[in-house]
């Protein structure tokens, strides 16, 4: 995404701040004042900042954004130039964040800012991020239902022990957000990621779940497979970006093990035993998999020289220094 797809709305003077509160939206302009009156309330005894982000939306939330810019100086107003979907208008976010410690929610009025002080504590009593937990969500079972499916394979998968991946209401120290880079639908694993990176002190808390008072959901039962695609990926890349021979040299050996197997057979019945093998499917079989298996060999072989080649560059994530 160019800095010509952005609009930043200016942020006036910099200031120590505690809080960041990125909330991503999409056509959200009726619950938006409802919203930030909500969050001032909540957090009335911390410094904080609002960083709205119109990820594209056709209705006029952009201008109440501006009237609330123009309302209160700790209002911030990014507008994007398309929907580009949630994790990137959570990093246009959280690329402009000043606040000590960051959190998301949801513009839908859903997620309580009453909890984000509490979330807060946590962070500071020794957690890296809190997750919000909405164990009794106000949403229909069209919902419900494929969530929860999503999030028993995504513990299984990661090893995280949360129950709601999906919540929007998440709370990281600047650290964690500085460390991570959002695109597609990896907002889900944000603890993941924070965890691959270190920052392992992962905290959950139960929130409370406000029924949608405006408007309808954004999101459909395509988010989930989009979701499934985007931890394979993550997965693979995390397990075997720095050594492919692992994964496609082990997947190669095996299937030439096999072609060679299936040639050796062949071999001996036809030079023992004096059997044609012009008609039989098994030579081909065999051909076939002692070429496939020396082609994964090969790519994982050029993909640990490339690494080999680029491991001079790369920035390791130091976590102390004397």
């Amino acid at each position: 995404m160019s800095d010509t797809d952005l609009h930043l709305k200016d942020s006036g003077p910099v200031h120590e701040v505690e809080i960041s509160v990125v909330v991503p939206l999409l056509d959200e302009s009726q619950s938006l004042i409802e919203l930030v009156d909500n969050i001032k309330n909540a957090l009335s005894e911390f410094s904080f900042e609002v960083i709205l982000v119109d990820d594209g939306s056709e209705d006029n939330s952009w201008e109440v954004i501006r009237e609330l810019r123009s309302k209160y100086s700790w209002i911030k107003g990014i507008s994007l130039q398309r929907n580009y979907g949630k994790s990137t208008a959570l990093q246009a976010g959280f690329d402009i964040a000043s606040g000590r410690y960051v959190v998301t929610m949801d513009a839908d009025l859903q997620d309580d800012p009453n909890e984000i002080p509490d979330m807060i504590r946590m962070l500071q009593e020794g957690k890296d991020l809190v997750s919000g937990w909405k164990k009794k969500r106000k949403d229909p079972i069209s919902k419900t239902i494929p969530s929860k499916f999503f999030n028993m394979v995504t513990r299984w998968v990661t090893g995280i022990k949360l129950h709601d991946f999906n919540c929007g209401l998440k709370a990281y120290k600047r650290e964690v957000i500085e460390k991570i880079h959002l695109y597609g639908e990896l907002h889900r694993y944000v603890p993941l990621l924070a965890k691959w990176e270190g920052y392992d002190k992962i905290g959950e808390k139960e929130v409370q779940h406000h029924s949608r008072k405006y408007g309808n959901t954004k999101f459909g039962w395509s988010r989930f497979m989009h979701g499934f695609l985007d931890l394979v990926t993550l997965v693979f890349v995390n397990n075997y970006m720095n050594r492919p021979m692992h994964f496609f040299g082990t997947i190669g050996v095996l299937i030439l093990v096999a072609g060679s197997v299936i040639n050796l057979y062949l071999a001996y019945i036809k030079i023992f035993l004096g059997e044609s093998l012009a008609n039989r499917p098994l030579l081909f079989l065999g051909i076939m998999l002692v070429v496939i298996g020396v082609q994964f060999f090969s790519i994982g072989f050029l993909g640990d020289m490339i690494n080999k080649g680029q491991v001079e560059t790369r920035d390791p994530n130091i976590r102390d220094r004397i």
